[in-house]
């Protein structure tokens, strides 16, 4: 491991942060959503205005902020969100709707250059807010429930807020997820947690894990061991599969040294009836030749999640970066530790003796059998395993040969289905835009067959 890069103190608050970690930003309620690194240089545009990250620097996570107009021009600044109590209100005002009212923009009495002038004057945005209301001709004739979205949209606009999130395996999942599913293979977080809990993922594990969707896997398995066991991510051909979502995970250097790389053909040679130029050369080849087409998608998708700094944007559908002063040494100096360094010998010689105590496959551009027939073996006996994908029909294949090779026992194949809630007063329902689709998980135990007690 480098040395030269810092890292929090073994004493740190995980729950504060610190100068150089990793945080997601929940801009407006979760219209906007960034990850971006903590340092004195580092930037944020919010519409059209640039505001300094430092203040968010020291502070717990969970912390709301608001952007303001300070001496020195935006700036974002703390608040403690007030619950206002509106729900008393409810029933006397059951009887009233909005069928009366036309949206013909003429309910506005403020115009735009007396706006332009409050902000001239140094109004914040709250008082914006609260003189956009009292001008509003229609205001008090709507419900409670569009008083509130009328206050909330306005409020977006002219006081947007930043809620500090502590970035571990569900929020960037979700984040990920929500924005841009094709960069970790349209990868849920109820499939995620439902991977770790099939391949039994505990502590002190020997976990092997074959990674293509950008290391959220690598790093969720890092997480749940908690600076216990080993995570090795193997990868076919000589160039390893970026897990650059790792960086994001605020992983102390004890963690990042436990998670190493080891390519396929290392850990199947020297095992006994499974080596990768003796047991199976054909399959192996087969493998090889696929790997290429996968090693450029690979490298495509190593340039697109380097984590600088990473701006995950609803308004273009797409990766932006946040405007952050260039050539700073003090952001540069800041990096996390990068994990996934080689795997040693010694290390090596111990998986292929006593093999590995769980496996978990989320490779959507492999073929499912093609991998898997060559990691079996790399376990121990009554190992469990799980394989994600995004189509069934690849598992069902790699279900059958397993079942007829007499590989594993008690395979099974989960489709896994979520259903999320808004929880409001008087407003809870399902969401109207959920998805409905999280893809497939393959699972079961490998078993010992006859020929290899044999051979024991």
């Amino acid at each position: 491991m480098s040395k030269n890069k810092p890292e929090p103190d073994s004493n740190q608050n995980p729950r504060v942060t610190w100068e150089g970690c990793s945080v997601l930003l929940d801009i407006n309620d979760g219209d906007r959503l960034v990850f971006a690194r903590l340092t004195a240089g580092s930037t944020l545009k919010i519409g059209n205005k640039n505001c300094s990250l430092q203040p968010l620097i020291g502070c717990p996570f969970g912390s709301l902020f608001e952007l303001e107009n300070g001496r020195e021009g935006p700036c974002l600044s703390r608040v403690i969100p007030i619950n206002e109590g509106k729900g008393d209100c409810q029933i006397k005002e059951e009887s009233k709707d909005n069928r009366a009212l036309v949206d013909n923009n003429t309910a506005q009495s403020l115009t735009g250059e007396e706006i332009d002038e409050m902000r001239r004057q140094g109004a914040t945005g709250d008082e914006i807010v609260e003189a956009l209301i009292a001008n509003s001709a229609t205001f008090d004739k709507k419900t409670s429930f569009s008083q509130e979205k009328y206050r909330l949209k306005k409020q977006k606009k002219y006081a947007p807020r930043v809620l500090l999130r502590r970035p571990f395996a569900r929020s960037i999942c979700e984040a990920y997820f929500k924005k841009y599913p094709a960069r970790i293979g349209f990868l849920r977080v109820d499939t995620l947690s439902l991977l770790l809990s099939m391949a039994n993922v505990t502590t002190y594990s020997d976990v092997l894990v074959v990674d293509m969707v950008g290391g959220i896997l690598t790093g969720a398995v890092a997480e749940r061991l908690g600076g216990t066991g080993c995570v090795c991510n193997t990868h076919l051909g000589v160039t390893p599969y970026p897990i650059d979502i790792v960086r994001i995970f605020n992983l102390s250097n004890e963690i990042c040294k436990r998670i190493v790389q080891s390519p396929l053909t290392e850990l199947c040679s020297g095992q006994n009836g499974v080596s990768a130029q003796i047991g199976q050369p054909e399959a192996v080849c087969n493998i090889k030749s696929q790997s290429n087409e996968e090693m450029l998608s690979s490298s495509s998708l190593s340039h697109s999640l380097n984590m600088g700094e990473t701006a995950l944007s609803s308004e273009h559908g797409s990766l932006n970066s946040i405007s952050e002063t260039a050539a700073s040494p003090v952001i540069k100096a800041c990096k996390a530790t990068k994990a996934g360094e080689k795997a040693s010998q010694e290390a090596i010689n111990i998986w292929r003796e006593n093999g590995f105590s769980s496996l978990i496959v989320a490779a959507p551009d492999l073929d499912a059998w093609s991998i898997v027939k060559e990691l079996i073996p790399l376990l121990s006996f009554s190992a469990p395993f799980a394989i994600f994908h995004q189509y069934i029909q690849p598992l069902a294949t790699c279900m059958h040969n397993l079942q007829l090779g007499k590989m594993a026992i008690g395979l099974q194949i989960s489709e896994p289905w979520l259903r999320e809630y808004q929880v409001l007063p008087s407003r809870t329902h399902p969401h109207m835009q959920m998805s409905a689709f999280g893809g497939y998980i393959l699972s079961g135990t490998r078993i010992c067959k006859d020929d290899q007690l044999k051979q024991k």
